[in-house]
């Protein structure tokens, strides 16, 4: 069994080529009406159709030797070609447009530049011809026809048939531009909707219809698949903003976790050295959390947690953050700060807001208080380990000498404790 299945649909090249067999038929067809009237217009559709073939000849002749930019070879294979056909002058160039090889008929007396002159005269321009190895252009060929058989016939034919070949090259030309137009609008159409959905992820647009039904179903297909692409966009934006909840939140009361306030607090800390403020961390600590989780147990416990983080919340203003460190323990960041005392009123509210009492599963209520422990920037740390380290030693303190109160931090430079409130 055959390693490949041969494919049996058309390639893009066939059905251009059968296009152009269509135009060039088309092309011919008038020339032959045309013939009966003007009998010489068949040499000039002859002679252009001959020079393609020839380049086509050539190209596939030199295709090696300009692949391994070998100039003698492409030399020696254009003049093997050229010198046998009607050609006047022919090229090869490289890529970069350089001359490769080149290949001119000599000159033999006035008769030969005459008929010269005529092929410049009623030949079409000299034709170029890419040269394409593995789907990728390597060069191309410029040729130019000679004209000593359309001398002879021009002789004795008539001067109108001129004009009949200018009329069927342009409705030849006509055909092939509007059938090509065809096929390479919709394919440049899907080739930008794909280029904005893989640059730019423009998943929202589409392919619009085709003439072509084949070119109309691919487009159809690929909106589909853009359509399915646009949906997991959605979902997976979804999923990732989730995730990143997830990752820096706690899961029972939704606050931030400690590894999202630490990230906070540096950037508040940066940002106030740049302006020269104040920034305040305030470290929470339940004072009876262990004794209601032993008694009432856990559901009773996350339900103070909940409602501490909730309460809390409440105290602050928009731009402060509350953050569960872990456990009972709970951080606040203030910023900006414009004093000390405006930390310790904050504070004050949120053990004011302790003094109700919690509902608890089983419709029982209880009652707790926190231990606070203020820390402002740049009087008791510098960095976020040593305000976080000073809050903490001042909450300990503070639940040292009373609980449900809040106690102000120890300067760095300083060893005198300052007020405790309760």
């Amino acid at each position: 069994m055959s390693l490949f299945k041969a494919d049996t649909r058309p390639t893009l090249r066939s059905v251009i080529g059968r296009g152009h067999l269509v135009v060039a038929l088309v092309a011919l067809a008038m020339a032959s009406v045309s013939l009966t009237l003007l009998g010489v217009l068949a040499l000039r559709v002859y002679a252009d159709h001959n020079l393609h073939l020839i380049a086509r000849s050539i190209n596939y002749t030199v295709e090696a030797a300009v692949v391994f930019n070998d100039k003698a070879a492409a030399t020696e294979a254009l003049a093997l070609i050229a010198s046998t056909e009607e050609v006047a002058d022919a090229q090869v160039l490289d890529s970069h447009g350089r001359l490769l090889a080149r290949w001119q008929r000599p000159e033999t007396g006035l008769f030969s530049e005459l008929e010269v002159q005529i092929a410049k005269t009623f030949l079409e321009k000299p034709i170029s011809m890419p040269i394409v190895h593995q789907g990728r252009e390597v060069g191309s060929i410029e040729l130019t026809g000679h004209g000593g058989s359309l001398l002879r016939f021009l002789l004795s034919g008539l001067m109108g048939i001129m004009l009949c070949t200018a009329v069927s090259a342009w409705v030849a030309l006509y055909l092939a531009r509007r059938q090509l137009r065809g096929i390479t609008g919709p394919l440049r159409s899907l080739a930008s909707v794909a280029h904005a959905a893989r640059s730019e992820r423009a998943f929202d647009q589409r392919v619009p219809p085709a003439d072509i039904a084949e070119l109309d179903d691919l487009g159809n297909d690929f909106n589909a698949l853009l359509d399915e692409l646009e949906s997991w966009q959605t979902h997976l934006q979804s999923e990732n903003e989730t995730l990143a909840h997830q990752a820096s939140h706690d899961s029972l009361t939704g606050l931030p976790n400690r590894a999202f306030f630490e990230g906070r607090l540096m950037r508040a800390l940066r940002n106030a050295s740049k302006l020269n403020e104040r920034v305040a961390v305030l470290f929470l600590d339940s004072d009876r959390f262990k004794e209601i989780n032993d008694n009432f147990g856990h559901a009773a416990g996350d339900a103070v947690l909940v409602a501490v983080a909730n309460r809390v919340r409440a105290q602050l203003r928009e731009d402060d953050l509350v953050a569960r460190l872990g456990g009972d323990e709970f951080a606040v960041l203030l910023t900006p700060l414009h004093k000390t005392a405006d930390a310790e009123r904050i504070a004050d509210n949120i053990l004011a807001s302790m003094e109700e009492p919690i509902l608890i599963p089983g419709d029982a209520h209880v009652f707790t208080s926190l231990s606070i422990g203020v820390a402002v920037f740049p009087d008791h740390g510098v960095s976020p380990g040593a305000l976080l380290h000073a809050a903490d030693a001042a909450m300990y303190q503070a639940k040292r000498l009373s609980r449900g109160a809040q106690h102000t931090a120890e300067s760095e430079h300083s060893a005198v404790a300052v007020q405790t409130r309760s």
